[in-house]
């Protein structure tokens, strides 16, 4: 703990002048949370004895792998000294509270730090010393310069021994302007330079601005559910202040309640007389009805409320579309509960029921990218103890069919069987950075998966950014998981929606005994249809146990089928009993077990167990073959 350390203030005693509020943004994996743990220490708001590794990360998986998936709230006491020149004898030092967000550094949830940056007025930049600068630092730092933050270079990781700090502070300093003596050289992990990061956030960030005699404004920038107390909102003031046991108001419901407890988190919740102007804190309200608290909404005084409310977030648009579905029927009823309260704490994730005749009640939710399907439907298993089968990702299609009639398509069960006249895909705008030994691999790549070169730059005299059009049905995939093996894991990928476009998609439907499954139905560009179909016919032939009749496998689009396997019927052995004699008895009893077998193939219906939707769909028997 440092020596200007001090204990946690109570917030009605701060003004507004000695608030900072900041966020740390960067790319993943570039330090962020271990630089919180640091100031966590410095700022001896957390002692030694309890301190963790990513202190900030409160959810297993976030620890498990490694990488921030909730933004986390946190107020630390520091105490700026005048330099020793300029102090009187009498000079005491002015204590100032720090709010900090820890955000996200995967392109995924850069929603959660949008909504970060608005409740802050300055941002650390942070970048790893030893890679430099990587597509979603650049990406985090436009957002912050849209919200006209102030921004603080910092260089992480100086003890590497690989770290570059000269190099690459250069680097930064012509992205952002300035001079590389300005950008800060700190060790997340020793603590070397925090201290003075810490002086130059208290230094140059301005401090918030309200009125604090106006009706009070609070903006929800997060929240959170609590099996015991219900759900707990997070805010940041922004006129008038806020105090136990007042009853406040949700301006886009009018709902009213009663505020049981308000206080601010250093880390851990400490109650308080109230949060003042430019204070970033909890609320409780006791309310257990999860659609009550909307991130985004204003919160003011029930008995007098202010008259306009505060500009809230833009509603996240998801990118990537996915079945959910309980694997036991019984659980839909527990699986809707769980989503309602995981819509609480992560804002972006968007779900509507739908039904599939094979896989029975389920939801069709929507994510922002395949690591947020991942989290999400790892949460929902982890924390609600529930069994799933994710069907294959798909992105939004807007159909028009020839009698001008127009579809939105998410599923691909939606998709018109009649003529199809034009069909449009979502649009990306794709950044690469790469070093430029890899830029060949990594343009051979982008143009396999139908992407467009819009510009190519150098950032310095070994690292490149390519710029890419690319639909983004082809990014949801595995692309981002063969960009990192064909450069050896040095290229990091950026995207964001850039209208849509016209292209030759068509719908392969897969046939079991003519009959369509419409869970294993994708949407794919003519030219890959026949290696999708080839592809899923041969998987399912693995995976479907044989039955008492040969079983085809089809796929086709439309009425033309274009792959087709056959699964082997499990053949009685009826000859068993003939030892010998005449071969017209054996015949006969061949042709008697041939009629039964073409009437069992005309009443039988194909029994698929859950495993094989399972592996399926998750394309996991490739690897249990090579077992």
């Amino acid at each position: 703990m440092s020596p200007r350390a001090l204990q946690p203030l109570q917030p009605s005693a701060t003004p507004p002048e000695l608030i900072r509020n900041f966020c740390i943004i960067a790319h993943i994996d570039h330090g962020k949370s271990t630089l919180a743990d640091r100031m966590l220490q410095i700022t001896g708001v957390v002692a030694d004895r309890d301190m963790r590794a990513q202190y900030l990360d409160r959810m297993d998986i976030e620890r498990e792998r490694g990488i921030t998936i909730k933004s986390q709230a946190v107020r630390m006491p520091w105490a700026l000294r005048p330099p020793v020149a300029e102090r009187e004898p009498q000079a005491r030092d002015e204590v100032f509270a720090l709010n900090m967000i820890d955000t996200p550094g995967h392109v995924d949830f850069t929603y959660e730090v949008s909504r970060s940056l608005a409740a802050c007025e300055g941002a650390v930049l942070l970048v790893d010393a030893a890679q430099g600068i990587e597509a979603q630092t650049l990406a985090n730092l436009y957002l912050a310069l849209e919200n006209d933050l102030h921004i603080i270079p910092v260089l992480n990781k100086i003890d590497l021994p690989a770290a570059d700090p000269e190099k690459f502070a250069a680097e930064l300093a012509g992205l952002i302007g300035g001079s590389p003596d300005d950008v800060l050289r700190v060790s997340g992990k020793t603590g070397q330079g925090v201290e003075e990061l810490l002086d130059r956030i208290v230094a140059d960030i301005p401090a918030p601005k309200g009125q604090a005699d106006a009706p009070a404004r609070a903006m929800i920038f997060d929240s959170v559910y609590d099996a015991y107390r219900g759900v707990v909102t997070y805010v940041r003031m922004v006129d008038g202040k806020l105090e136990p046991r007042e009853r406040i108001q949700m301006m886009s419901t009018k709902a009213t309640h009663e505020l049981l407890e308000i206080g601010v988190s250093s880390p851990e919740p400490s109650p308080t007389k109230g949060l003042g102007v430019g204070e970033v804190g909890y609320l409780i309200t006791g309310v257990k009805d999860v659609r009550q608290s909307k991130v985004g909404d204003t919160i003011t005084n029930a008995r007098k409320p202010a008259t306009d409310a505060l500009a809230g977030y833009t509603d996240p648009k998801p990118m990537v579309f996915s079945g959910v579905y309980p694997i036991d029927g019984s659980d839909y009823g527990d699986l809707r509960e769980a989503l309602d309260k995981l819509k609480l704490s992560d804002a972006s994730l968007q779900y509507e029921p739908e039904t599939s005749v094979a896989l029975g009640f389920g939801f069709r939710c929507g994510f922002l990218g395949l690591l947020h399907l991942e989290i999400i439907t790892e949460r929902l298993s982890r924390e609600f103890d529930l069994d799933l089968i994710t069907t294959a990702p798909s992105v939004i299609y807007d159909v028009q069919t020839d009698v001008g009639e127009h579809v939105i398509v998410t599923n691909p069960s939606e998709y018109p069987d009649g003529r199809v006249a034009t069909v449009s895909e979502p649009m990306v705008k794709a950044a690469i950075l790469t070093p430029k030994d890899y830029v060949g691999t990594v343009m051979e790549l982008c143009q396999s998966r139908r992407g467009t070169l819009l510009g190519m730059e150098y950032l310095s005299e070994d690292r490149v950014e390519l710029r890419y059009n690319m639909p983004l049905g082809e990014i949801v995939f595995d692309f981002f998981d063969q960009l990192k093996s064909r450069t050896q894991g040095y290229a990091s990928l950026d995207y964001e929606p850039s209208g849509t476009q016209e292209a030759d998609l068509v719908k392969v439907d897969i046939l079991l005994q003519g009959d369509k499954v419409d869970a294993f139905s994708s949407i794919v560009h003519r030219d890959k249809a026949y290696s999708y179909g080839t592809m899923m016919t041969e998987r399912l032939r693995k995976l479907i146990p044989r039955q008492q009749f040969e079983v085809p496998i089809q796929a086709a689009i439309g009425a033309r089928i274009i792959a087709r396997e056959n699964i082997r019927a499990i053949r009685k052995d009826v000859l068993a009993k003939c030892y010998g004699g005449d071969i017209t008895r054996k015949r006969k009893l061949l042709e008697k077990q041939k009629e039964g077998k073409k009437r069992m193939k005309m009443v039988g219906r194909v029994e698929v167990p859950q495993e094989a939707f399972i592996a399926a769909l998750s394309g996991d028997v490739e690897s249990k073959d090579k077992k």
